[in-house]
Formats: C-alpha cells, structure tokens, sequence
C-alpha cells in the first residue's frame, strides 16, 4: 500500500526522469546543416528563406561552397517598398540577382573581413568595411555574425543592399 510519503517520492522520482529526458534532448547537439537548410531554420531569415525558395537558389545554397551570405533579416526586408517586392515577385532573374548580390563565393568569417572590395555571386562588387567587431557591407550593418554551415557563413544584416544597375 502506498503512503502519501511513498506516493510523493514516487511522483519526485518521474519529474526528476521526465527532466532529465527533456534537458538531454534540449543538449543534444545539433546535426550540422548548409547555408541553405541554416536560413530555413533561422526564425529571422524567415521571409528571405521565402524569396531564396522563389528564386531557385535552395540548391545552390545547398551546393559544395563556400559561401558568405549576407542575409537581410525580416525587419530589412519589411522596409522594402511593397511596389519594389511585387516587381520582385514578377521578375524571378531580378529576384535572383538581388539574392546573389548578397552572396560571396567565399568563406568570410567576421575576424577575417578588411575593408575592400569582394565579388559577389552575381559578378557585382561588394564594398566591405570592418572597424573593430563591426562589419559594414554596403549599406548594411552586420547584426549576428558568424552562423556557421557546412559549406558557409551567414552574417544577418539590418538592410537589403541594391545591386547597381546593368548598363
């Protein structure tokens, strides 16, 4: 017969199996994912996620490397004129230069930028520019850097840079 004592011990005992269960499934390390699969998973890249599947650049992004990806977060892209974003929609090669232009095809972690040029994916340069921990590309800060991939970076940026316009 159970005791309230024993009933109690016995209830401490499965809360305690249950947390040990969920903390070690919380610890779990993570299986390590591309660029691509990386910008699915990040909550804040959640739109760009959107217009990378629109454009036909997942499997690129899938691809070997290495890239550098300065990915414009969710604010960034909200700030875009909604006139810019339905031209966007409309126009899957403007789309995609838009989305290589922020791409590099090369390993660039934040500790190893200097200020400079660098060539984009879609041929343009990129103007780079580092002053202690603080990356600028373009016009776009850097606010989380260094998401680590398995064929990449990611650099998450406040603004969505503008390639220039082909003559």
């Amino acid at each position: 017969m159970l005791t309230s004592k024993s009933f109690a011990l016995a209830r401490r005992a499965a809360l305690c199996a249950a947390l040990t269960v969920l903390v070690s499934a919380c610890a779990a390390p993570q299986k390590p994912m591309n660029v691509a699969d990386t910008i699915a998973k990040t909550p804040s890249l959640s739109t760009l996620n959107g217009l990378i599947t629109a454009a036909g650049l997942t499997a690129d992004l899938q691809s070997a490397g290495p890239f550098t990806v300065f990915a414009p977060n969710n604010e960034a892209l909200k700030a875009v004129k909604p006139a810019t974003m339905e031209d966007l929609a409309k126009n899957p090669a403007k789309l995609k230069n838009l989305l290589t232009y922020h791409v590099v095809p090369s390993l660039a972690l934040s500790k190893d930028v200097k200020n400079g040029n660098v060539k984009a994916l879609n041929g343009d340069s990129l103007a780079l520019s580092k002053a202690g921990d603080f990356v600028i590309v373009e016009n776009a800060a850097v606010v989380q850097a260094d998401l680590l991939a398995t064929n990449g970076v990611i650099h998450i940026v406040d603004a969505v840079m503008t390639p220039p316009a082909k003559k």
